[in-house]
């Protein structure tokens, strides 16, 4: 990967050295980790060298009347202004320059604006949430929908206490899995991983792992998030029991069972530390009321 910024901008510190051979050092430095377990070899997974992350948040520098994207320095003194991230996938990278050429034409789009978090998926779909000192009237509102017919993508604003929501606060992300498409929905401000590839990769590995089990059984899982390794592992058990934190990712892993048409998931808003209360008798929750735990075969 090849970026104007290197050695000045704070997103990539390793920059002068290919990605094989960092690829190699991060496989050294956990062998070196793990050599009192006894670990001799570990199978690694790598990435694309460029255009791998599909989410990405930037600040906005403003100088007299034109706004620039820019990061925390390298050095740690103060911003850098850039004029590319090589780094984010195309879906983001293509929409960059004309939303930027788009605020700096527009006074109500530009002003008091601080930040822009980018949100995408391999299929092309983007939301774009831009974050402000102040609060968002209606003018703002009929600039960014323009702006969402421009670059065809999903705009979202926010301030202190506010949220505007002009389409929808989630893009929908497809990857093949195991044989199979699945579709997840990811939330603006929800956790997803950030490497589509990657994350495919790692779900496959789970799943090989799985496939080692003898006889289904039942799967716990804990912090499973929006569902990203649950459902493509659901079919490898007979039930599945996770445990979130989050409302929000709950939310959006119930969702997803269903765009999925996968049914043998239930998911429990709890704590692993709770989760392990539960399953020893050591306290009651509420939250697992209709949950019969000992009718469960955790593998």
């Amino acid at each position: 990967m090849k970026c104007k910024h290197f050695g000045t901008c704070g997103s990539c510190t390793v920059y002068d050295v290919s990605y094989e051979v960092e690829l190699a050092g991060k496989k050294e430095r956990v062998l070196g980790l793990l050599a009192p377990f006894e670990v001799e070899d570990l199978e690694v997974f790598s990435a694309e060298p460029s255009h791998y992350r599909a989410r990405s948040e930037f600040k906005i520098w403003h100088d007299g009347d034109t706004c620039s994207y820019a990061m925390g320095r390298l050095d740690k003194k103060g911003a850098v202004n850039i004029g590319e991230c090589p780094k984010v996938i195309v879906p983001i990278e293509k929409r960059m320059q004309p939303l930027l050429d788009k605020i700096n034409s527009s006074e109500v789009l530009k002003h008091r604006l601080f930040s822009i978090e980018f949100l995408a998926t391999t299929t092309d779909e983007c939301l774009v949430t831009m974050i402000y000192h102040r609060k968002l009237e209606e003018d703002w509102n009929e600039e960014a929908k323009a702006l969402e017919k421009l670059l065809n993508a999903k705009t979202m604003g926010r301030s202190r206490k506010q949220k505007v929501i002009l389409s929808d606060e989630f893009v929908t992300e497809k990857l093949f899995i195991d044989g199979q498409d699945y579709l997840y929905k990811h939330y603006e401000s929800g956790f997803t991983q950030p490497n589509p590839a990657v994350n495919i990769q790692m779900i496959e590995w789970a799943i090989k792992q799985a496939k080692k089990v003898e006889g289904k059984g039942d799967f716990l899982e804990s912090y499973c998030g929006l569902g990203n390794f649950t459902l493509p592992l659901s079919k490898y058990f007979d039930r599945v029991l996770a445990t979130e934190i989050s409302k929000r990712s709950i939310y959006a892993a119930k969702e997803n069972c269903e765009l999925n048409d996968v049914n043998n998931i239930e998911f429990i808003r709890l704590a692993s530390e709770e989760m392990t209360q539960a399953l020893n008798k050591e306290r009651e929750f509420t939250r697992l009321k209709d949950v019969d735990l000992d009718s469960y075969n955790f593998s």
